[in-house]
């Protein structure tokens, strides 16, 4: 899976035994935001990509 390194500002491939996908639910003044992650590591450093909720139910990676 393709991942982009903030740190390094360039595109890392990382193989997809070690993605795992990651449900964050955050309260808001209107209600509840929900966002579905890829994250994996990478020499050291977290990485993170955001996908619908479709990608994310569709995806056998395991959960975090």
């Amino acid at each position: 899976m393709k991942f982009y390194n903030l740190k390094t500002r360039s595109h890392v491939e990382v193989p997809d035994s070690s993605v795992m996908k990651k449900k964050m639910v955050r309260k808001t003044k209107s209600g509840e935001q929900t966002r579905y992650a890829f994250t994996a590591s990478h020499n050291g450093t977290q990485l993170f990509k955001f996908v619908s909720e479709a990608v994310y139910k569709a995806s056998s990676a395991k959960e975090v």
